[in-house]
């Protein structure tokens, strides 16, 4: 029997599916961002330059971008909830094998797997995340994304303080792969049932299908759509989203490195550099949709850019931790609507097959995140680490130039 939306106020099941949903974003960003904060003590283990240790880095968007393709076979096949949430169990315990990463090749290797499997459960609570906003009727995802944020600054302060009281890596590994592996299992008990498209109106669904799949929506263009235009569109809308990689991934993978190498903090201030980060973007992405509707997504990309070139600019011109914290934390404040921002102009292109302009823009941003350690880290060999960070300066300017690309309506 198909599932009609129900109206009026959400149930007692809808409201405990969001807050076990809102668990698993949560849990996903902790769980990584446990790893972040010792990077300093993995490079310092392994013995390897920036630029060595930037390509091992690289191991984790490469297993992202290679199993991002096959998210969706694994949804159809366990479902949203299942993947999700017992994808979260098996990518926490497969950080307990980074410590034991004999050279940077086998760390690398780890990073992969943990990539690969964060990239499926990332598709999977998003896809169950937008299962409960249908019963809700109403945007709930981007306080999800919040929740991500929330768990990255968690995983970031519970790392850091790990690094500063010098707790061996594989038990700070396993706390934390215990703690939050409970708290996803606890989360599946609560999700919504039955098949992915239960929420949706009878009327969405493919009639012919027998199955109660969504029918497919008809193409808004063809092959002569990637002509031109669009295609210039997409190529700057690319260039947006993996300026927005870069900066978060500078913020995530060298942040702790340049306070405790070049400005010679001690561990646990170290890894406050991906703190402050993560803070401001979650400042910014929890108040980011109320600042979009008053200004427009334009407006705010613009200012945001500005903001993080300035601040990181001064950040790298007077080199301390006090600076160098509140630069980072602006570049988190700045980029905090970037992305959604691209997506969403993306999503809004005229003339291409519905999905296509979003599929492009995600592969680009996660083609930022490969090329990003690769960037910075052969940079900071070259010349210093300071000035492979000015690339989180460049990637500010050039988000001023091309934000003009950008849908400034704000949403209706």
């Amino acid at each position: 029997m198909s599932a009609t939306v129900p109206l009026g106020a959400p149930s007692r099941q809808a409201r405990l599916a969001r807050t076990a949903v809102a668990a698993l974003f949560l849990t996903n960003g902790a769980v990584f961002f446990n790893v972040v904060p010792r990077y300093p003590q993995f490079k310092a283990d392994l013995g390897v330059s920036n630029a060595v240790f930037g390509i091992a880095l690289t191991g984790y968007p490469i297993g992202a971008l290679l199993a991002g393709l096959l998210a969706g076979a694994v949804i159809r096949r366990l479902r949203s909830a299942r993947t999700a949430a017992f994808g979260i169990v098996v990518a926490a315990a497969t950080t307990l094998a980074i410590p034991l990463a004999p050279n940077w090749i086998a760390f690398g290797g780890a990073l992969f797997v943990v990539g690969a499997l964060d990239a499926v459960v990332d598709v999977a609570q998003n896809a169950h995340g937008l299962r409960v906003q249908r019963i809700y009727r109403r945007s709930i995802l981007n306080s999800l994304h919040g929740v991500w944020s929330v768990g990255a600054v968690l995983g970031g302060l519970m790392g850091s303080a790990a690094a500063g009281l010098r707790v061996p890596l594989a038990l700070h590994l396993a706390i934390s792969a215990t703690l939050f592996g409970i708290v996803a299992v606890i989360a599946y008990r609560f999700l919504l049932p039955g098949p992915e498209d239960a929420e949706r109106p009878a009327e969405g669904r493919d009639p012919a299908s027998g199955d109660g799949h969504p029918a497919a929506p008809p193409a808004r263009g063809g092959l002569r759509s990637f002509t031109g235009p669009a295609v210039r569109m997409l190529a700057a809308l690319g260039v947006l989203a993996a300026c927005g990689a870069l900066v978060e991934d500078a913020g995530a993978s060298w942040g702790a490195i340049y306070l405790s190498g070049d400005l010679y903090a001690d561990a646990a201030t170290a890894g406050l550099a991906v703190v402050a980060f993560q803070v401001a973007m979650t400042a910014g992405r929890l108040t980011g949709d109320r600042v979009v509707d008053r200004f427009g997504q334009r407006t705010v990309v613009r200012a945001g850019g500005a903001l993080t070139a300035v601040g990181m600019g001064a950040a790298l011109a007077v080199p301390s931790v006090a600076t160098s914290l509140a630069g980072f934390a602006l570049a988190g404040l700045g980029f905090a609507t970037l992305v959604p921002a691209a997506m969403h102009t993306a999503d809004e292109l005229p003339g291409l097959p519905d999905g296509t302009g979003l599929t492009i823009v995600s592969w680009l941003l996660r083609g930022g995140f490969l090329l990003s350690p690769l960037l910075v880290g052969f940079v900071a060999d070259l010349v210093s680490l300071r000035a492979g960070l000015l690339s989180v300066v460049l990637a500010g300017v050039i988000t001023i130039v091309l934000a003009r690309v950008l849908v400034n309506r704000a949403p209706a």
